[in-house]
This record gives C-alpha cells, sequence and structure tokens, in this order.
C-alpha cells in the first residue's frame, strides 16, 4: 500500500498545498462564562486564499498547474510519536495578521459545555483544532476533528480539515439549530491505512468508464487519480420523498454521482436513475435513525444540499450494517475531495520530519544502570525499555504501599489504593452505561482497538473493558480476584492477573491475550 501511494507522489499527480505555519505564542485570552478566546495572535493562514474547486467528472481538486510541483515521501505513513506541546505551538500557529474580518464560533465539548472563540473568516477546521489542542493541553495525535451537528435535523458529520469553519456556518441556513464539537475521530483518515478493511470486495469492481483492470491493493489510488474511478455498488434502504415508508435499490457510485437501478441489479444505463451528486452537497450520518425516520437499522446517512435546512429535503439512506454504511460514507468523501483529503492526512507527518521532536537536551540523555556497584551505560534499546518499565512497576508498588501503609496492608486499602491510581487516566470513564459506552468509541471512531474502562453496572465490584473490534463493540469483565490478602485484577478467570488497571492496561496495549486485539486508541473526554 505505501508502494502504491508512493507511486501517486511521484508520477506528477499531485501538487501540493500544505498550509505552513511558524512559531508564535500568541495572546489568547480565556474569560470566564460566557468565554470567549480571542483570536489575536494565532491561526491565520498565510496568503488564504478562499477559492472554492468545483466538482465535476474530470476535473479533481487539483489543478493544472499545481500538478507540475512534486515532492517524494519515502513512507507516507509512519508510525510516529505525537507531538510535544511546544511543537505544536512552533508548527501550527503563525504571528497574527490583523484583519478587519472575524467571527465569533461556539465550539463545544462531550459534556457539552461550551467555548466561545473569535477567529478570522478564512480560518481552516484544523486551525480550530490546533487553538484547543493547545488551549485543554491534550496530546496532539492528528485525531482531533471538528464536527458539524445539527441538532434540528438530528445528523452530524466530520468537517474536512481544509474546509473553511465561516464556509460550513453559512450553509446552514438561518432556523437551523446547530453546534460544532471538538472531538476525537481516529477513523478520520484510517482508510489510506488499511483500504480493503473498508472497502469489502463485494462493494468495489472498477468503473465501466475505463477498460484497465486495477488491484484491490490499488484502491485508493484510483480514487485519487482522474483518469479511473471505481465503482461502488450494493443494495441500500432509501425513504421515499414526504413518505414514512423505504424502499431497498440497488445502487452504484461513480465519479458522475450516485444513481439506482430501476429493475434488480442492472448497470445498463437504461436502468439507472440519477439520485444525487456531491457539487454542493455533504454527507452525514444520521442519529437515531430508527426513532426519528423509522429507518430499518440504525446504520443510516444522508445526502445533504449545501443550502438545505428542512429534513423533508434530506436525501435519506440506510445500510444493513456498519461496514457497508462506512463503505458508502468513505467512498463519497474520496469522490468529492479527492486528492486533498490525501494532503490531510500527510501534512502533520511532513511537519514532523521537518521538525523533529527531539531537543538538543533529549539527544544528550542517556540510559543508565545503577543497580550494580558501577554504573553502566545501557546500549541495548530493548534493554533500555525493559528497564524503564520495571522501574515504573517498581514505583507504583511503591505508591500503593504508601497509600495503605497506615496499618496492614489489607485486601480493602489496596482496593482503596488502586482505584487511587487509574481514576485519572484518560481511558477510565467511571459510571457510563453500555450504550454510552458504545455510543462514544462509535463516535471516536469504529475501528480496531478503540477502548475505554468503565464501572460495571450489575456488579459494582467489578468493572468492564469496552472494546471495538470489526467495527462491533464487545464488552469484558474485569474481576478482582483475592489471593493471600492481595487483590489482583483480571479478564480470564485468574489466569492473568494484575496489581491493577494501569498494568493491565499496559498488557493488552502489547499483547492480544484473550482479547480479538490489541487496545491500541482510548477514548477521551476532554473539558473546555
Amino acid at each position: 500500500m505505501n508502494k502504491t501511494l508512493d507511486k501517486i507522489l511521484t508520477s506528477g499527480g499531485l501538487g501540493q498545498r500544505a498550509e505552513i505555519f511558524q512559531s508564535d505564542k500568541g495572546n489568547v485570552s480565556v474569560f470566564s462564562s460566557p468565554a470567549i478566546i480571542s483570536l489575536e495572535d494565532p491561526l491565520l493562514t498565510i496568503n488564504a486564499q478562499r477559492s472554492k474547486t468545483k466538482f465535476c467528472k474530470g476535473n479533481r481538486n487539483v489543478k493544472e498547474e499545481e500538478e507540475s510541483s512534486t515532492f517524494h515521501i519515502p513512507n507516507p505513513f509512519p508510525e510516529v510519536l505525537p507531538p510535544t506541546l511546544t511543537q505544536s505551538v512552533s508548527e501550527c500557529l503563525v504571528p497574527y495578521m490583523k484583519s478587519s474580518a472575524t467571527l465569533v464560533i461556539k465550539v463545544y465539548d462531550e459534556n457539552n459545555t461550551s467555548k466561545a472563540v473569535e477567529v478570522p473568516t478564512d480560518v481552516t477546521a484544523r486551525d480550530i483544532c490546533q487553538l484547543f489542542v493547545l488551549k485543554t493541553h491534550c496530546i496532539d495525535d492528528h485525531s482531533w476533528t471538528l464536527i458539524d451537528h445539527l441538532t434540528q435535523l438530528g445528523i452530524e458529520r466530520t468537517i474536512e480539515d481544509h474546509e473553511y469553519v465561516m464556509d460550513v456556518q453559512s450553509g446552514r441556513g438561518m432556523d437551523t439549530d446547530s453546534r460544532l464539537y471538538f472531538r476525537k475521530n481516529y477513523a478520520k483518515y484510517e482508510f489510506f491505512k488499511k483500504p480493503l478493511d473498508f472497502f469489502p470486495d463485494h462493494m468495489v469492481s472498477i468503473s465501466t468508464e475505463t477498460n484497465d483492470i486495477v488491484d484491490h491493493s490499488e484502491l485508493i489510488e484510483t480514487f485519487l487519480k482522474s483518469s479511473t474511478c471505481p465503482e461502488i455498488h450494493g443494495h441500500l434502504h432509501v425513504k421515499e420523498q414526504s413518505k414514512k415508508s423505504w424502499k431497498k435499490f440497488y445502487f452504484v457510485l461513480r465519479r458522475s454521482g450516485l444513481y439506482f437501478s430501476t429493475k434488480g441489479t442492472s448497470k445498463e444505463p437504461r436502468h439507472l436513475q440519477f439520485f444525487a451528486d456531491f457539487t454542493d452537497s455533504d454527507i452525514y450520518t444520521v442519529l437515531s435513525a430508527k426513532k426519528t425516520h423509522g429507518a430499518p437499522t440504525e446504520f443510516a446517512f444522508c445526502v445533504k444540499a449545501t443550502k438545505c435546512s428542512s429534513a423533508r429535503d434530506l436525501k435519506l439512506l440506510c445500510a444493513d450494517d456498519e461496514q457497508t454504511k462506512t463503505c458508502w460514507i468513505t467512498a463519497m468523501r474520496l469522490l468529492k475531495f479527492g486528492m486533498q483529503l490525501y494532503q490531510n492526512f500527510i501534512q502533520p507527518h511532513q511537519k514532523q520530519k521537518a521538525s523533529p521532536v527531539r531537543s538538543i537536551s533529549e539527544n544528550s540523555l542517556v540510559a543508565m544502570d545503577f543497580s550494580g556497584q558501577k554504573t553502566r551505560v545501557i546500549e541495548n534499546p530493548s534493554e533500555a525499555l525493559s528497564v524503564a518499565v520495571e522501574e515504573g512497576l517498581s514505583w507504583r508498588r511503591k505508591s500503593c504501599h504508601r497509600l495503605s501503609c497506615h496499618g496492614s496492608p489489607s485486601s480493602t486499602q489496596t482496593s482503596v489504593s488502586n482505584l487511587a491510581i487509574h481514576l485519572v487516566q484518560p481511558w477510565f470513564h467511571g459510571k457510563m452505561s453500555r450504550d454510552e459506552a458504545q455510543r462514544l468509541i462509535m463516535q471516536q471512531g469504529p475501528i480496531d482497538g478503540v477502548f475505554l474502562l468503565r464501572d460495571s453496572q450489575s456488579n459494582p465490584k467489578t468493572f468492564v473493558l469496552s472494546l471495538c473490534h470489526m467495527q462491533k463493540i464487545k464488552h469484558f469483565q474485569i474481576v478482582p480476584v483475592e489471593d493471600d490478602g492481595e487483590l489482583f485484577y483480571t479478564l480470564d478467570d485468574g489466569h492473568t492477573r494484575f496489581t491493577d488497571l494501569i498494568q493491565l492496561v499496559e498488557f493488552y496495549q502489547l499483547n492480544r491475550g484473550i482479547l480479538p486485539c490489541r487496545l491500541k486508541h482510548h477514548c477521551t473526554r476532554i473539558s473546555l
């Protein structure tokens, strides 16, 4: 897959228009509720041009003159560490350039608390996310996203990183009750890493517009090129206009738009009827589809015209499962934005490569072993890592002992000390219901390894690990077991025991064990 996308980058088919920022601390002032962050310094893109490229059959979002500018990335999907807060400032903010055109937007978090922000009119969704990453002191792992949530219509979508926030707001309509949410979305660009997980074989074929044969491993490349385009096809339920009933049709997605067949699964032109295109439309996920629209399943989405503000004007579709729904939405995003999505994906990695995370002081640090009579430098990276892990576990055991040192360390005291440790972890969500856990995981990306820990509602003494695998949420009970007066936690009836929940999570982040996959991305909720 990496070689395939390297071929795109070196073939002259991509012109990079990455917005490069330089460092400045800025004067961002925060006021008490109702709070307004005055954006007096950062986040004004250099020479930002508000040009809108029209979508048509033979035209992608990259212009002809830009295609002559190429660059080479040896590995477009590097496994990189999150940048530090200092690097985020240096790479994502620019000196303020006085602009008379500003607007005030309100951004919400998962707890529905909000913060008002005054920004220039040409600010992008990525700029807003970078601002709140800095203000909330959270780690920037490139998965933070701005969500456009239309409360009145019961729909929401991810605002693409390059989109102008003012354009999104101006297209809502005056009477639309809407909100912007600052939220994690681990699945935003996951299809660039694992395309075959998003596009099953039975839903993909080469477009009839070309006679070439495209291997499925080159699927994303064909989406990004203007000369070829895969066909996405399959059955979808569609709601009839001004009616409550739903009908099932065979749909075909091509570069020219979305069509449905009036005769079974026939793809003949005389049997294909036009349904929608994406020139002036966006793709939204429908919330509570069964309750609100009487949909056959909850896996509903819709095509909404930019200026549409009424539920009657939505083109509602419904899939039979989450994978089918994700496939359609992902394909529509690729057809609408094309190469711009790939630029959005590689831009943070390009910045990290240009400005390494390690500082001069960090480069001078070495791993040392002080356990023997003489100190020595640890040159083997594996040994240095194991020593660091052992020191961390030793420190944790000492902390537990200090917390329960007022007498003999009974199992009750050990339990209290363990609670004191994991309560502050970002992956622990306390008293959260099963439905709330499933909703949060689906919101933050239904990809393998997204997880959270919570208190069990059925048994107060146990905990639950909620984990996403194959776009389905599974729940595993973490049971406490007592042995010789010591309390342990286990997922497999005591075969593998852990002194606390932190140790359990760290183990399953490295080992799959009895789980269907390793723990990879934890769900987090920040407060603005």
